[in-house]
């Protein structure tokens, strides 16, 4: 059945089927840049500037022509709003042709108090206008592109909603470095509060080829998806096995029947909400403790952590239950299979194994063990 509900889902989407067919990607865009947060808008920025250079301008323009009387045209003798407008322009940026001229104290005396002063703001303006759009902009634009290809051993977040958000907050938490976590998202909303993070982000359907290796998929540590419906996560994850055979994919499915049809996508972890939000709930119900306690081990900042690693060298030939870190052992995973700390498997700890252990956290102050 799940065979089949994976050859229904590329029969509704056909272009990501002829992809996999075809083992080739029909569409090659340039790769697209990452992004980090900018102050304003490029739009708001531009008519800010703009207008604030307009308005001293047109302050100028006022100051000259209610002084006009001080003004003395060489050509014609006679000072026009025409006139008052063209030696503001040269004025402002210092031309000076000197076929019109400040002559009365009153004019001198403005021209240097007070046009002088605006000449420069304006100047300042467009300089700052010309550094922040062409040589600012180009700069970041350049660091940004090789930051992405050097990009490597990152944690990729297809999907920022209330999990992959929490995700990115709680990675950051347990110390994971913001520039190591790529954002993709088609909202510009959500990435604007990722932005905020530190992290980088790329506005992008993440179920496309050129995103993900936009967001440099193959070099990756871990792909987090939730993308919001399970039917676009679980394309997603086929679309990043089909590129990245090896990296580990955990995925958010909200259905039961859908858990297994996203292993078979090439999940390696897959997360139902809805069924731990059960767990809580039942474990409310059989202790008022158990529920408090499952969050505090599922949060990094909780008194206890839930580690997974793989067993130091000192440590094989001991028991799960004398772990150099402290730790409380509580199973080992051996060659695919889950062993409990109560097997006797437990007691012999081998090259390979991965140990799932609880440990006290910087929270807890190193005070008891949970």
């Amino acid at each position: 059945m799940a065979q089949r509900d994976t050859k229904g889902f590329l029969t509704r989407h056909p272009k990501r089927k002829q992809d996999l067919q075809r083992g080739v990607h029909p569409v090659q865009k340039r790769m697209q840049p990452l992004r980090r947060a900018v102050g304003l808008p490029v739009w708001a920025d531009v008519f800010l500037r703009l207008g604030a250079a307009i308005g001293l301008i047109f302050i100028v323009v006022m100051i000259h022509w209610f002084d006009r009387e001080g003004l003395v045209d060489n050509v014609d003798g006679h000072v026009s709003f025409l006139d008052i407008v063209y030696f503001t322009m040269i004025s402002i940026t210092t031309t000076g042709f000197g076929d019109i001229a400040p002559v009365s104290d009153s004019a001198r005396f403005k021209e240097a108090v007070i046009v002088t002063p605006i000449r420069f703001l304006v100047f300042f303006i467009f300089v700052g206008t010309a550094y922040n759009f062409i040589i600012k902009r180009s700069w970041e634009k350049w660091r940004m592109a090789r930051i992405q290809e050097k990009l490597s051993d990152h944690v990729v977040v297809l999907g920022y909603g209330v999990s992959g958000s929490q995700s990115v907050e709680e990675l950051i938490e347990r110390g994971t470095p913001a520039d190591k976590i790529v954002v993709v998202d088609p909202s510009d909303d959500r990435l604007r509060e990722a932005e905020k993070l530190g992290v980088n982000v790329l506005p992008s359907d993440a179920t496309r080829d050129e995103t993900l290796k936009a967001a440099r998929i193959t070099t990756a540590k871990n792909v987090l998806v939730s993308a919001g419906r399970d039917d676009t996560s679980i394309l997603i994850v086929l679309t990043v096995r089909h590129l990245a055979p090896k990296v580990p994919i955990s995925v958010v499915v909200r259905a039961d029947d859908n858990e297994l049809l996203a292993r078979q996508a090439g999940a390696t972890n897959v997360i139902n909400p809805v069924r731990f939000t059960g767990l809580l709930l039942a474990g409310s119900a059989n202790g008022a403790h158990i529920a408090d306690y499952l969050a505090d081990l599922a949060s990094v900042s909780g008194r206890v952590q839930l580690v997974e690693r793989v067993v130091d060298e000192d440590e094989c030939g001991c028991s799960i239950a004398e772990l150099s870190t402290g730790g409380r052992g509580l199973r080992i995973y051996r060659n695919g299979r889950a062993i409990g700390f109560w097997e006797e498997e437990c007691e012999n700890l081998q090259p390979g194994d991965v140990i799932v252990e609880i440990v006290p956290s910087d929270n807890g102050n190193g005070k008891g063990r949970g």
